[in-house]
């Protein structure tokens, strides 16, 4: 049996940029994380924002953003070693196939390479976004107990991760 390709993650550049820039989610998903256009603008005019690929083999099928100023998730400090994760998803037409919890995979052995002082992932998911509430508790994730209220679509749980170090 042909095994198939290892998912990795990959900062946005040149190269990946067009065929990152045809990657969506499903209609009623957009609220939660945008529209990837939007966002890699967002991205660009960030120095503190790093857009990433989701890569199966060299294909995209996913985008996220690492937040090194964990402040820009919540409007609150999580101190100098937290990061932020904003925006993750999995292409629509890749969904439901388990590349979500290798894509954190993929994402946490990331962060220990390219962000070794780091020692806390933080994230909000919204409150009705049940399967990617269940994907980051699968994922070591522990919520807060606290809930944003500023993002587009409602009240977020406030996620948190410890990362090894």
């Amino acid at each position: 049996m042909r095994e198939l390709p290892a998912i990795v993650v990959a900062p946005v550049d040149a190269s990946l940029r067009e065929a990152v820039m045809r990657l969506r989610v499903h209609p009623a998903q957009q609220d939660f994380v945008g529209i990837i256009s939007n966002l890699l603008a967002e991205a660009d005019n960030s120095r503190s924002s790093e857009p990433m690929a989701v890569l199966h083999g060299a294909t995209p099928i996913g985008f996220y953003c690492i937040e090194t100023r964990s402040r820009s998730i919540v409007g609150r400090d999580f101190g100098p070693t937290a990061l932020g994760l904003r925006a993750f998803f999995i292409d629509a037409d890749w969904q439901g196939r388990g590349w979500g919890a290798q894509a954190m995979t993929a994402i946490l052995a990331d962060l220990a390479t390219r962000h070794p002082a780091a020692r806390r992932l933080v994230l909000t998911v919204n409150c009705s976004n049940h399967a990617a509430l269940t994907l980051y508790r699968r994922c070591g994730f522990e919520d807060s107990g606290e809930l944003y209220h500023g993002g587009r679509a409602g009240p977020q749980h406030l996620l948190l991760r410890a990362l090894p170090g």
